[in-house]
């Protein structure tokens, strides 16, 4: 069997998020649905409680066997068997996800997208049929071909109590882009920020809330957005987001990193949970590690009328908890399909970890995000996810999905 080689097209766009993965890594900064998207999701969950019997499909054979390059990736075609836990995975989890995409479809996606929004009754044998009828896999390598594992990170969207007015505990300031950022490049470091009256005054009147601890709002410019619990000065709650809107144009130096070589912990113990240990047992120094990142992240305040959907990406769309991944854009595009073998941090320190083998789709991305082999899972939020993400830097391989010629 010959193998031909060809490029696909690949997409691009801004970056929004940013990795926990930061913290001891480079990192990156941080519409409406179609009626037709909402009406497929609508009727796949309709159909969730009923499993109709599905006619039999015969997987038709690719024409001609090629080989994908991409800018930064090497898409070597395989059988659906190659896929590690294939058979277990619940795909029709993924298929929300995958029909956000289809708003904004990849180049070669069209006809693809097309066909996914016509299916009717999208319960797991459907889906998994229509995967298989209308996509090719691929393994994922570099484009050397080298055989070495990747990795995979995690990002969530984190939940924070804040408030409109400072007062004597919230009195840490998450703040709007100033008018003069485009006029001043770089614009003033994070420290100067914070210390220096001519750039404290260009900030003045462009607060959004104030959080009570600096590393909430450090926390909401790794990840690029979060959700506020916020306190009106009427005593009023509000569930509201804050999304990136610019950054000060500095590069991002970790912090976990800089703790690393302060000696506090290993490179292999460095971690989200770590550094907030680290910072309750010495509060006298943590603006001095805050200033070691001169980066400094604006938001604007967003709506959110609906606490299930999650934060756009970078593709356009709303993240999907457990389904979106983080990619680099030149390794796969975004609305890809993805396959995902590898494993969950473990539940207690020393203890074994979990196996993590699902489909995603490419939502998102990010300049810690660099490479052939290399994903950001959005675990979401609420409880759990700020724990998980922290946590997380495991091996990883991945496989895409393709249309078929």
């Amino acid at each position: 069997m010959s193998i031909n080689k060809t490029r696909a097209p690949s997409a691009s766009s801004k970056i929004n998020h940013m990795s926990l993965s930061c913290l001891v890594m480079p990192v990156r900064p941080a519409t409406p649905w179609r009626l037709a998207i909402v009406a497929a999701i609508l009727g796949m969950l309709a159909a969730c409680g009923t499993t109709p019997p599905q006619a039999p499909t015969t997987e038709p054979p690719p024409s001609a066997v090629t080989v994908i390059e991409q800018p930064k990736s090497r898409w070597v075609p395989v059988g659906w068997e190659a896929l590690p836990g294939w058979s277990q995975d619940q795909t029709v989890l993924a298929w929300p996800a995958l029909l956000r995409s289809c708003a904004r479809p990849a180049a070669g996606w069209e006809a693809a997208c097309a066909r996914a929004l016509a299916l009717s009754e999208p319960h797991e044998a459907a889906v998994r049929a229509w995967l298989k009828q209308h996509l090719q896999p691929y393994r994922v390598e570099t484009l050397d071909g080298a055989p070495t594992d990747g990795l995979l990170t995690a990002y969530y969207e984190p939940l924070i109590e804040a408030r409109r007015a400072p007062d004597a505990r919230f009195r840490v300031p998450l703040y709007r882009a100033p008018a003069d950022l485009a006029q001043r490049r770089p614009y003033w470091t994070r420290a100067q920020l914070e210390t220096l009256p001519a750039a404290r005054s260009a900030l003045r009147g462009l607060e959004i809330a104030y959080v009570a601890d600096p590393l909430d709002a450090l926390i909401l410019q790794i990840q690029g957005s979060g959700r506020l619990k916020l306190t009106e000065p009427d005593g009023q709650q509000r569930l509201v987001r804050v999304a990136f809107a610019a950054h000060n144009d500095h590069p991002y130096r970790s912090v976990g990193r800089w703790l690393v070589d302060q000696g506090a912990f290993s490179l292999e113990q460095a971690s989200w949970p770590a550094i907030k240990q680290w910072a309750r047992a010495n509060p006298r120094r943590v603006t001095e590690m805050l200033h070691v990142n001169p980066r400094y992240v604006f938001f604007r305040e967003e709506p959110l009328p609906d606490p299930s959907v999650g934060p756009v990406g970078a593709q356009g769309v709303p993240l999907t908890p457990g389904r979106s991944i983080a990619v680099d854009r030149n390794a796969i595009p975004y609305g890809t399909p993805v396959w995902i073998a590898s494993t969950e941090p473990p539940l207690q320190p020393g203890g074994e970890p979990r196996p993590l083998q699902r489909l995603m789709v490419a939502q998102d991305t990010g300049g810690a995000i660099v490479g052939a082999v290399r994903g950001d899972f959005f675990w979401g939020w609420g409880e759990g996810a700020e724990e998980l993400a922290g946590r997380m830097k495991q091996p990883l391989k991945m496989w895409v999905l393709w249309p078929r010629p």
